[in-house]
């Protein structure tokens, strides 16, 4: 029951992470805005899930596992139903904000519900490959999802939620009562200002590509983004319940790991969302067409991520993730050869996407 629950749980809130870009043209033909709207109905997700992840651990551990997963699916499910609702982009926006969050929080609490089911460390590391599975499941069918969702009504791509969630729900009502630790203690400095920091980062960016960088918002916004990173660097050197030990940062294999992690999710997410935009926009493909063209890209992650496990034990972890960047890179050097200026070019010149 638990792996259940915690598997579905997963899966949703991996396909929200992409199943909305090849969306994004119908939500835009149908609530209005530009770019920068459609920016945010992204990032307000993903910001929202990065910032909060630091406590999330934290919030676990003095609620339990299974309270803290029920209340995150729940809202992330009622969330679901807003974004689907949404009269204006303002409330989609809003909603996206709120699913985000609660992604935070399930995605720890459902690992430490699995670590509590299989106390044994062979079963758990079996359930935790079948758990990140429903992940990579969820990855390779967001875009497919969405394009043929998209092609009916946008609004079924949050619908397609709320039985997933309910079904997790019905499981995890089944599983037993986890314990609580009123030893656990909060960073709230340090979760302040990294929410602070990441916002501001985003607004700023997301402003300086509409308006270029001289732009005061987005001056004023990096400004505000250093300053909180500064505070929160300093609250976790000094703060009593710091959620990240600094010391981390003094080893090589952390950073490094650290920097590949950061420069594959930009790579990856950043390359769905402008070609979701470009092949509809600037090519005028159809949404289900714009799905099925991620698909070699999606089956390979759905095929890939289960068994990279297997790989890193066999011919230790250097190897994986070498082959990985080195694909990444040529793929992206692919793509830097598609004459991609259209999407651009509407964009400047006040097309469909401004």
């Amino acid at each position: 029951m638990a792996l259940g629950a915690a598997l579905l749980g997963f899966f949703v809130i991996t396909l929200d992470a992409l199943v909305v870009n090849v969306a994004l043209p119908s939500i835009r033909n149908s609530l209005g805005g530009g770019i920068t709207g459609l920016h945010w109905v992204i990032d307000g997700y993903t910001l929202m899930f990065a910032a909060l992840l630091l406590s999330a651990g934290s919030l676990t551990d003095r609620l339990g596992a299974r309270r803290t997963f029920a209340v995150g699916l729940a809202v992330f499910v009622a969330a679901s139903a807003v974004c689907g609702l949404a009269p204006n982009l303002g409330v989609l926006v809003a909603a996206r904000l709120v699913q985000g969050a609660d992604a935070a929080v399930s995605v720890p609490s459902s690992l430490a519900l699995i670590r509590e089911a299989f106390p044994d460390a062979g079963k758990r590391a079996k359930a935790i490959s079948v758990w990140a599975l429903g992940g990579s499941v969820g990855s390779a069918a967001g875009p497919v999802a969405g394009g043929f969702l998209s092609q009916v009504d946008w609004r079924l791509i949050f619908f397609v939620n709320l039985p997933v969630g309910l079904i997790a729900l019905f499981l995890l009502a089944r599983t037993h009562r986890s314990p609580r630790s009123e030893q656990a203690r909060f960073d709230w400095t340090g979760q302040l200002s990294a929410i602070v920091a990441m916002g501001a980062l985003t607004f700023g960016a997301i402003k300086a590509g509409a308006d270029g960088f001289t732009a005061v918002q987005a001056i004023v916004s990096f400004a505000l983004a250093v300053v909180a990173a500064v505070v929160f660097v300093v609250a976790q050197a000094r703060g009593p319940h710091s959620m990240i030990g600094l010391t981390l940062l003094r080893e090589r294999t952390m950073v490094v790991s650290a920097a590949i992690g950061f420069a594959l999710n930009v790579g990856f997410y950043g390359m769905i969302f402008l070609l979701s935009l470009y092949l509809q926009q600037a090519k005028g493909m159809s949404a289900p067409a714009t799905g099925l063209a991620f698909v070699p890209m999606t089956l390979l992650t759905a095929f890939i991520s289960p068994t990279a496990a297997w790989f890193a034990a066999r011919y230790g972890p250097r190897m994986p993730v070498i082959t990985g960047q080195v694909a990444m890179m040529a793929g992206l050097i692919l793509l830097a050869l598609v004459p991609a200026s259209g999407i651009f070019l509407q964009t400047s010149r006040g097309g469909p996407l401004s």
